[in-house]
């Protein structure tokens, strides 16, 4: 009995998440990205930031960013673009774990909303949409799946972010044995 209303509950989880989800993603995705770093902060619309992170070419507004903070590109383009393997399943059951939770709230101080409210929900809804699409998820995806029109990220935490998302990698391996290499 308490096996079925576990289950019960991990899938109602799932399902309002996954609805949710669904939902959000279709009437709101991230347009632009607003670094920070610092007091220096610039905004920069989400597709220029994709082609930069797929590409490697640099709008003007990137290479200004690039140049005033003095971030090295190809240290960015890998952060961005690294993927980790997992299924939405199996990442959803861990971001509604304790560890979950905490690494949650610990990667909202480098991703947040421009209100900085609901910032745990609005990460958990990015990852667990970029996985739904083909069970990997990296940085650049949850900037483009992230619930509200602007993400901001701190740029002195983009590379910590990075080794928070593979500690949730390494969680998932650890707590539910699911292999999620990085790629």
């Amino acid at each position: 009995m308490k096996y079925l209303s576990t289950l019960l509950k991990n899938g109602f989880s799932l399902i309002v998440t996954a609805s949710t989800l669904f939902y959000t993603n279709a009437a709101f995705a991230a347009q632009r990205v607003v670094f920070t770093y610092g007091a220096f902060q610039q905004s920069l619309p989400v597709d220029e930031l994709v082609t930069f992170a797929k590409t490697g070419e640099t709008s003007s507004s990137i290479r200004y960013y690039l140049d005033q903070t003095r971030q090295d590109p190809q240290s960015i383009r890998n952060a961005l673009t690294r993927e980790f393997n997992v299924t939405p399943v199996t990442l959803d059951r861990t971001l509604n774990s304790r560890i979950g939770l905490y690494l949650l709230d610990q990667i909202s101080y480098s991703i947040r909303t421009r209100s900085n409210q609901a910032n745990r929900q609005a990460l958990r809804s990015s990852l667990v949409l970029s996985a739904s699409k083909d069970n990997k998820i990296s940085l650049i995806e949850v900037i483009q799946n992230y619930p509200t029109s602007d993400v901001i990220v701190e740029g002195e935490r983009i590379l910590r972010t990075y080794n928070q998302l593979s500690l949730i990698a390494e969680d998932i391996e650890r707590i539910f044995g699911i292999p999620t290499s990085l790629r």
